[in-house]
C-alpha cells in the first residue's frame, strides 16, 4: 500500500474499509458549510417565483428535503457517524440574470467530528428536489456546484475554500 493509501483514514492497515474511532478525539463546536446550484430556463424560475409549478412550492419542499436529508446522512453514506446535529439551515435564493437558484446549507453540531459531509448531503438533496419538482417544465436543469465552502472546529481548525 502506498503512503498516500495508508493515509486515508477509512482505510485499515490491510486497505479495508472501517468506521474511524473517533472516541479519543476532542469535543468541539464543528460547523460546515456547503453550496450548490441549479441552473434552468429563464421561465421555469419565473414559474417557480410565481409560485406557479404544478407539484406545489419547490423552495419549501427543498429547503425541508435538505433539512432532513443532514438528519439522515448517515444512513445514505457509508462509514459516516451517526451525529446530534444542533442546527440546519438550508437558504435558497433566485438569481434572475444567471437563471439559477442557489442553493447554500449550514450545519452545526457539537462533537468528536466534523458535519462536512452532512452539509453536502443537504445542498445535493435540495438540489435534487427541485430537479424533480420542475423537471415536467423543464428537462434542461442542471446541477452544478456542489462544494463546501467553509468547516470550522475540530483539530484542523476553520477552512475557508471559497
Amino acid at each position: 500500500m502506498s503512503e498516500e493509501e495508508s493515509s486515508l483514514t477509512h482505510l485499515d492497515q490491510q486497505g479495508r474499509a472501517h468506521m474511524v474511532d473517533v472516541g479519543a478525539k476532542e469535543v468541539t463546536p464543528r460547523e460546515a458549510i456547503a453550496a450548490g446550484r441549479v441552473v434552468m430556463q429563464p421561465a421555469t424560475l419565473a414559474l417557480l417565483l410565481q409560485g406557479a409549478m404544478p407539484k406545489g412550492d419547490v423552495l419549501a419542499t427543498a429547503r425541508i428535503a435538505g433539512i432532513m436529508a443532514a438528519k439522515r446522512t448517515p444512513e445514505l453514506i457509508p462509514l459516516c457517524h451517526t451525529l446530534l446535529l444542533t442546527h440546519v439551515h438550508v437558504a435558497i435564493e433566485p438569481v434572475a440574470d444567471a437563471s439559477t437558484l442557489d442553493i447554500q446549507a449550514t450545519v452545526r453540531t457539537t462533537g468528536q467530528t466534523g458535519v462536512e459531509i452532512e452539509a453536502l448531503t443537504a445542498v445535493s438533496v435540495a438540489a435534487l428536489t427541485i430537479y424533480d419538482m420542475c423537471k415536467a417544465v423543464d428537462r434542461t436543469m442542471r446541477i452544478t456546484d456542489v462544494r463546501l465552502l467553509e468547516k470550522r472546529g475540530g483539530r484542523s481548525g476553520e477552512m475557508v475554500l471559497e
